[in-house]
């Protein structure tokens, strides 16, 4: 039973702290709309979409204005765009223009899902689907694309690995005029997950139901919030204060999420307990690190503190929902925290240091934007480093980096928005061409071989 002390603290963490429901994300199966042209089939993905998602974004308001909770973002993922066009690949702009303008329709912020899975290898239709990600995410709005180039399981292509390097850097050019947005709505996984919620990474998995709705919380405000009142505590108590705040929090979630499948008629699918940061002062990841007692975010320590938080949250979290799922824990994008930005911006904070904070974090290396004259080789590299931390640690790692056009290390990126800002961080002037251009596969590790 709630007691009205409870109450008080939830309207405290949501008019003071920043406690949010950061995604309501709608999966659906595209399955059902092959048919036998790439005309057809786009025409078919449209009407279905529309016909699922119609109520998200007014279910959303409705839920939002009963419990008093903000839901800031309304998205909708579906299955891997690469396998609903694999008859017709060079024709799959069509289905990411039905797309788009599906999510235009609806009122939704992002739409995931123009993905392809390939981890092990390339089909002679992904390889042609591929070539398409760049202009599809120049010339659409809200269609966010993701490929998955390695697994614990499978190993790392190094050929996708290649042509990612490739990808992300037409992906930039084309958006010039907007500091390389269509970079940032890309991501390169390794062990990508069927459930998340949160996007530029978000696809509907070949093993999830036909239509679910999976929930995204976040508040770093209300954390950095109760380690305040704790100010000399050891970091013994320090972890408990953590999970207790990252139980209220996922509680909120479980209980949203729960009410708007039901009036959505899905299934539900998952809370991601992550702490997703914005770019408003009090809503920071790394300023919850630096209430641990790091002078800045990137100093010693940091990485020690942030797997610290890892933990509490997920040990926290996966207690006060059923399903737990997606990718949970703390994100740590460069652009979309006032923290890490400020870190960033006074030099504390490099591509090296991230790349060491990704093993402990959620996801990887994000919204970080380098040089726009950065080899495609040398984006490579760097996708190829954290696709090795997750494949050997058995946890999901990602890229979403934006080699800013015409910029240079020090200029600055503006996206807007949840996409915030960023300085451009330099990049090694090293050579990684040879490597990268070895292609072939990274073997699995040797623990993957496990039944």
């Amino acid at each position: 039973m709630y007691t009205k002390f409870d109450v008080l603290e939830t309207i405290d963490m949501v008019a003071k702290e920043h406690l949010d429901i950061r995604t309501i994300t709608m999966g659906i199966s595209l399955f059902p709309c092959v048919r036998d042209t790439a005309e057809a089939t786009a025409a078919k993905v449209y009407d279905l979409v529309c016909s699922r998602a119609e109520k998200i974004v007014k279910t959303a308001a409705d839920l939002s204005g009963e419990y008093g909770i903000p839901i800031v973002n309304k998205r909708v993922s579906v299955t891997p765009v690469s396998l609903i066009s694999a008859a017709f690949p060079e024709k799959a702009p069509l289905i990411a223009r039905a797309l788009d303008e599906a999510a235009e329709r609806l009122g939704i912020d992002f739409l995931g899902g123009y993905s392809a899975l390939v981890h092990k290898s390339a089909a002679p239709y992904e390889k042609v689907f591929l070539d398409t990600v760049p202009e599809v995410l120049a010339s659409t709005k809200r269609l966010c694309a993701s490929v998955n180039v390695g697994s614990t399981r499978s190993g790392i292509n190094m050929d996708a690995v290649r042509r990612m390097g490739g990808i992300f850097k037409q992906a930039a050019a084309l958006t010039a005029a907007e500091d390389g947005l269509g970079a940032a709505k890309l991501v390169a996984f390794c062990n990508a997950v069927e459930d998340n919620p949160f996007m530029a990474g978000a696809f509907h998995g070949v093993g999830e139901a036909d239509c679910v709705v999976n929930v995204g919380v976040s508040g770093p405000g209300v954390v950095k919030h109760a380690l305040e009142q704790i100010p000399d505590a050891d970091l013994t108590e320090a972890a408990e204060m953590i999970k207790r705040t990252a139980f209220k929090i996922t509680r909120a979630g479980q209980l949203i999420a729960r009410e708007a499948a039901k009036r959505l008629h899905a299934e539900f699918g998952i809370v991601d307990l992550s702490l997703a940061p914005t770019p408003a002062r009090g809503d920071s990841v790394a300023q919850i690190l630096e209430e641990l007692g790091l002078e800045r975010v990137g100093g010693h320590g940091t990485t020690a503190a942030l797997a610290l938080l890892n933990d509490a949250v997920k040990k926290g979290g996966v207690m006060a929902s059923s399903r737990v799922g997606g990718l949970s824990g703390a994100f740590i994008p460069v652009s979309e925290d006032i923290g890490m930005i400020e870190a960033a911006e006074k030099g504390e904070i490099n591509l090296d240091k991230l790349e060491a904070m990704t093993c402990v974090c959620s996801v990887g290396l994000d919204m970080i934007a380098i040089p726009g004259d950065t080899p495609a080789e040398t984006i490579a590299a760097i996708i190829a480093d954290e696709a090795a931390i997750g494949m050997v640690n058995n946890k999901t790692t990602a890229v979403r980096i934006i080699p800013a056009p015409g910029k240079c290390a020090g200029d600055w990126v503006h996206f807007g928005g949840l996409l915030g800002r960023a300085p451009v961080l330099p990049v090694h002037d090293t050579d990684s061409s040879k490597f990268i251009l070895r292609g072939g596969n990274i073997p699995a590790p040797i623990h993957s071989f496990k039944n």
